[in-house]
């Protein structure tokens, strides 16, 4: 039987070339571009299978990730990405991934992964760092404890702030008023001891919620 699949990658040309990938031996039934909209498409689709990226605009795959498996625990979560980086590793394993495949590797490689999530398996690309990926799986549910801390709104708040985005064009893309983002920016300060938005970034950088470059590949 064919896996129901869902794609969320933020560069269509990456979606169209997974999306023909798979299409022969599984079953895409959507695709969204940023992970706000993933999470939504989640909960309306119910996927088998959750292939994502970890850095994705207005909510990250690993925050995604997060609020997919508090509803649909049984989804299997594979991510693919263009970051080795062990940070990234680790986060996506401790928000649930079950597969972290490297863009740069064969294509193969994302079929291999999906056959063995699906069977209950995990699987993680060879040019990973395994001591990284071994010594993460044998402790997966302890979770950063700072991040965790914080709420998911507060979360993509801050995903955004450090995207670089105002306080108006904030609340525009998550519906809320801008005294709501003004409150909760100010609480991140205070909880982060931050000083600045550049404090921010390199908190949000360590904890995996953007990538260490511009944040958006």
């Amino acid at each position: 039987m064919k896996a129901r699949i869902l794609l969320a990658d933020d560069h269509s040309l990456v979606l169209d070339g997974i999306r023909r990938l798979l299409e022969n031996q599984h079953h895409v039934i959507g695709s969204a571009a940023d992970g706000q909209s993933l999470v939504r498409e989640a909960l309306r689709l119910r996927p088998e299978i959750v292939i994502l990226d970890v850095t994705m605009p207005v909510l990250n795959g690993i925050d995604a990730a997060r609020e997919i498996r508090k509803v649909l625990p049984k989804t299997k979560l594979v991510f693919i990405s263009m970051h080795s980086n062990p940070v990234y590793v680790r986060k996506a394993i401790e928000a649930g991934g079950v597969a972290y495949v490297l863009k740069s590797g064969a294509s193969e490689e994302l079929l291999n992964a999906i056959q063995i999530a699906r069977s209950g398996g995990k699987y993680f690309s060879p040019a990973l760092d395994q001591s990284i990926v071994t010594e993460v799986t044998e402790r997966s549910d302890q979770a950063s404890q700072t991040v965790l801390e914080l709420t998911g709104r507060q979360r993509q708040i801050l995903q955004l702030i450090v995207e670089g985005k105002q306080n108006k064009e904030i609340a525009d893309a998550l519906y809320i008023s801008v005294r709501t983002v003004e409150f909760h920016r100010a609480r991140l300060m205070s909880r982060l001891g931050a000083r600045s938005v550049a404090d921010l970034t390199r908190f949000a950088v360590q904890e995996g919620i953007i990538a260490p470059t511009d944040g958006l590949s």
